[in-house]
């Protein structure tokens, strides 16, 4: 019988995290862990679940085999992994909590993850009386949060992916003038889909006075000469999150914009070579943060350095004052330091960077600079 070494190799994947979250779960006291919607489900099982009032919920039991209770009428896109969980789809008539409680029965510490449905856990705790809560990002998070090589090698090719497009729109390929915002936006993620994603996650454009603010929403907004366009993109590629910002000019660069993204570049870049293994995440702020306050642009920069990346586009390790955890080897995150000018412009430079033993490891290395274009 032939034997698919690639299913074989993806189930291995599965049981080793398995095995990291029991180990965790014993190392907490946790009996039992509940997972429904949200991205803990597929990084232990493959499977990313819809969010429908229809309940689906992994249930890992700390000695036992892991089951996925899933809707019948889903059941066809559960990719099965053998030895990984047992699939037990429920029919309509089914009451699943009911399902998840016998499963759950002998358990007195739950892990529930954030995602969990408030309908589903309010029907589950009159069915388990005895059992205490917790969460289960306190045993799932960490693991999530250091990337293995398979990881870091979905995420560097995501990544290039955007880098090619950022590289179009420096080189001018990408009309701007004459365009709203949202048509370069909808231009951007045709772009990234072309590019091997299967889903774009946002397309941020913002066109003069409109890039001071950091989550624009691109609209009807035309583009025009002598102006600062701010474009942060990025999507999903097999599982993976890509993220990038390029700024660009229509025009001959303003003295006060080259000063500005001048010390922006500074920034930036001084907050990526920070980014050494042990070194506290607040750190990794403070070393673009103290930059840009230096050059009397502090109360411009208004947002965290960073954010954690993977399998989603925002996770842990958050780079941000507070966050004292140092950086392991396989932490990836953003590091995007921006300053922002009330109704004149507004600026942001972002990488994704790669924690690892001989140092920092950028997946974003498309220009820097702030090129002119048309």
């Amino acid at each position: 019988m032939r034997v698919d070494r690639y299913a074989v190799a993806v189930s291995q994947i599965y049981l080793e995290r398995l095995q990291r979250v029991r180990a965790a779960m014993t190392e907490r006291g946790v009996d039992t862990l509940l997972l429904s919607v949200g991205h803990d489900l597929p990084y232990l099982t493959g499977y990313l679940a819809m969010p429908l009032e229809r309940l689906t919920m992994l249930v890992v039991p700390r000695d036992g085999d892991a089951t996925l209770v899933i809707p019948r009428l889903e059941a066809p896109r559960v990719a099965e992994q053998p030895g990984v969980f047992d699939l037990l789809p429920w029919n309509e008539t089914d009451d699943p909590t009911a399902v998840v409680a016998k499963l759950a029965s002998g358990a007195r510490t739950l892990a529930i993850g954030d995602q969990m449905w408030a309908r589903f856990l309010v029907e589950l705790l009159p069915q388990l009386p005895r059992a205490t809560y917790t969460r289960a990002v306190d045993v799932v998070g960490p693991l999530r949060m250091v990337k293995d090589q398979a990881e870091i090698d979905a995420l560097t090719a995501a990544s290039a992916a955007v880098d090619r497009i950022a590289a179009e729109l420096q080189a001018g390929q990408i009309r701007l003038v004459g365009r709203t915002e949202a048509e370069v936006s909808s231009d951007l993620s045709e772009r990234i889909l072309a590019e091997g994603h299967q889903k774009v996650n946002f397309a941020i454009v913002a066109a003069g006075e409109n890039a001071a603010s950091p989550h624009h929403h691109a609209g009807s907004r035309v583009i025009t000469e002598n102006e600062i366009v701010l474009c942060d993109f990025g999507g999903t590629m097999n599982g993976y999150c890509s993220d990038i910002t390029r700024c660009v000019f229509t025009g001959e660069v303003a003295a006060d914009v080259a000063e500005a993204y001048e010390v922006l570049q500074r920034a930036q870049a001084a907050s990526v070579s920070s980014a050494a293994i042990g070194t506290p995440c607040q750190d990794i702020d403070s070393a673009a943060r103290n930059v840009i306050a230096e050059a009397g642009f502090g109360e411009y920069f208004v947002h965290r350095t960073g954010h954690g990346i993977g399998l989603e586009e925002h996770e842990d390790p958050y780079i941000v004052q507070g966050n004292a955890s140092p950086l392991e080897a396989g932490h990836a995150f953003s590091v995007e330091p921006g300053i922002y000018l009330p109704g004149k412009w507004g600026m942001r430079l972002e990488d994704i960077v790669v924690a690892t033993e001989s140092g920092p490891l950028s997946l974003n290395n498309v220009d820097h600079g702030l090129p002119v274009v048309a």
